[in-house]
């Protein structure tokens, strides 16, 4: 004989199993809807992750790129005519444009005489000499900016770079 639940409130004569008809139901489908809130937020969780980590993935490109421009400057002949320029890099060979990079115009910040000569280079010439030639430091500042790159990354590279320039270079470019 199968247990029958009554649409009547149980009475103390009643059966432990006819008084708990329902509740087996109850608790199920307060479990599934814990499990279903366990599943939603964990799949949240994943998104968050999941945009967190491609943000440090663009913005690691953006510093990427201006650390290739500053070298990029740095090894050219910057100290001559120091001027600002816009520079678009190519990150993975595609021959597309993946970030623009600003660099502002290159700053002599100090200068001052090299050393003296060497006794080897007593008998050079005096334009080759080390007596003619200074030190310079240059600040070179370079920008990415979030609207011109495709993650909205935004960055700013500064370096130090120090250059040997003649009388001449440094009278003209760094006072």
């Amino acid at each position: 004989m199968k247990p029958t639940c009554r649409s009547a409130p149980p009475d103390w004569r009643s059966s432990p199993r006819q008084r708990q008809c329902g509740a087996t139901l109850i608790v199920a489908l307060v479990l599934l809807v814990l499990l279903t809130m366990v599943a939603l937020s964990s799949l949240n969780l994943g998104k968050t992750s999941l945009t967190v980590i491609g943000n440090l993935q663009f913005r690691e490109e953006a510093l990427s790129s201006a650390s290739r421009v500053i070298e990029q400057v740095s090894g050219s002949a910057f100290a001559s005519s120091p001027a600002a320029e816009i520079i678009d890099v190519d990150l993975d060979g595609d021959s597309r444009t993946d970030y623009v990079v600003g660099v502002a115009e290159p700053r002599c910040v100090r200068a001052w005489q090299a050393a003296g000569a060497s006794y080897s280079s007593l008998s050079l010439p005096t334009s080759m000499s080390v007596g003619s030639s200074w030190n310079s430091i240059w600040e070179i500042d370079a920008t990415v900016n979030a609207d011109e790159n495709p993650g909205g990354a935004a960055v700013r590279v500064r370096a130090g770079v120090r250059v040997l320039l003649t009388q001449a270079q440094k009278e003209a470019v760094c006072p």
